[in-house]
């Protein structure tokens, strides 16, 4: 008898689907990083193209009415790129007539150099970010995909902890969730981003690898609805093979009251209880150290809120905002940086709430002007206008305040109300 029964169990296995017989997670365990708790992290922006690199995309994010030159250009920073193996020639002159030169995320030695500059200041690591309107194409998709792969091996060679952030801006709705789906099974599989063995990079957290899903929430009309969010969050949280995730989702700035830039929706929160890590929205909410001491409230009411509902919170902040040349409406330096006192009210504010994590806007967003990585105290002259670098500071000074910012995290630096003078 227990052997027939044993005959009929071993058909019915035999006949059942594939995936339900042999469905198996196709992550590895956590490797050097396993929680974005008492890390800094930085956003990763990567979508800067030159026009000989090689992905076939131009002057890519460079450009504004699809020209750079002067005049024309959608950057308000320009890069430092003088400890760049590979750099890319431009029609913008400097004020002694000379030639200048831009990077391209494209090119391996870049994002190389990038991890490097976050080894030698102690940035812990980056946020990828994975922007669907782009990935939905085919140029889009390789070139993001061959900036991952650079970072990846970057973070391996530099020891700097990696995720990705997907972006949603642009989202028209359940078929893009689907592309996000079918690229996060992408990753896992091709490029094996979450199983890489015992020294793997990939950030982890409360045991399981962290994914970002960044634009939850707003209320600015976008095409795509918080339930169709919820389907993602589903799969990354539960899906036998590609799930068993973390998950943090970017929301706006006054997502736990849902007001402001925030839709009022309550089933916002009852999405954002089954993520892990509330990642809320702030740039260009504040725009001076008194702006943000009146925000410092609805932040603490935030981290309380995480806490009683079982959430981590990450505190994000910026060190200076600047868009004039992708919106000639606004001024330039709009948001200025004031020798990084502003990025200092912001970090400093949060870590004495008790922010056991920060994300930095950004490492390389230089057409907004919130980079953190060395900037150019040199930009070009003429009918475009950057912004100046302060005249006092060197330009690696947010990568230092970035790093000594972590050392206050781990508390292996006391808190201090003023941001520490660069090392010159």
């Amino acid at each position: 008898m227990k052997r027939n029964v044993v005959l009929v169990v071993l058909l019915l296995v035999v006949s059942l689907p594939y995936g339900m017989v042999r469905a198996q997670s196709r992550h590895g365990r956590a490797g050097l990083f396993k929680s974005y708790s008492r890390l800094v992290m930085a956003g990763y922006q990567g979508w800067h193209n030159a026009e000989a690199d090689g992905a076939g995309r131009g002057w890519y994010h460079y450009t504004r009415q699809g020209k750079f030159e002067p005049g024309f250009t959608n950057v308000d920073l320009w890069p430092e790129v003088g400890e760049l193996k590979r750099t890319y020639q431009t029609n913008f002159k400097h004020a002694d007539g000379s030639t200048a030169f831009v990077h391209s995320a494209y090119d391996s030695s870049t994002v190389d150099t990038h991890f490097k500059w976050m080894k030698d200041y102690g940035v812990d690591g980056v946020f990828m970010q994975r922007f669907l309107v782009e990935i939905k194409g085919k140029k889009g998709r390789h070139h993001f995909n061959k900036v991952l792969q650079n970072a990846l091996s970057a973070s391996q060679k530099y020891g700097r902890a990696i995720s990705v952030m997907y972006d949603l801006s642009g989202c028209q709705g359940m078929a893009d969730m689907q592309v996000l789906i079918a690229d996060w099974k992408n990753l896992v599989d091709s490029m094996k981003i979450t199983s890489q063995g015992k020294t793997q990079t990939y950030l982890f957290h409360r045991g399981k690898p962290l994914v970002v899903i960044w634009g939850v929430g707003f209320n600015d009309n976008r095409k795509y609805t918080i339930k169709d969010v919820a389907s993602v969050v589903e799969f990354l949280k539960n899906d036998p093979v590609y799930g068993g995730c973390s998950v943090m989702l970017g929301v706006p700035t006054y997502w736990r009251e849902l007001r402001n830039d925030t839709q009022s929706d309550p089933f916002l929160h009852e999405l954002i209880r089954k993520a892990d890590i509330v990642h809320p929205w702030t740039i260009g909410r504040y725009g001076d150290e008194a702006g943000y001491g009146r925000y410092a409230g609805v932040q603490r009411e935030d981290m309380v809120w995480c806490k009683a509902n079982g959430l981590d919170y990450t505190a994000v902040v910026f060190p200076g905002f600047s868009w004039h040349n992708m919106n000639n409406s606004a001024p330039s330096d709009q948001i200025p940086r004031k020798r990084g006192t502003f990025f200092w009210k912001q970090i400093e504010g949060a870590l004495r709430q008790g922010a056991k994590s920060i994300y930095i806007a950004m490492f390389d967003e230089i057409d907004e002007a919130t980079a953190i990585f060395k900037v150019s105290k040199n930009p070009p002259v003429g009918a475009s206008t950057f912004v100046s670098f302060e005249a006092d500071v060197p330009s690696d000074y947010y990568l230092y305040l970035s790093g000594y910012a972590g050392k206050m995290l781990r508390r292996e630096l006391p808190l201090r109300a003023t941001p520490p003078p660069p090392i010159r």
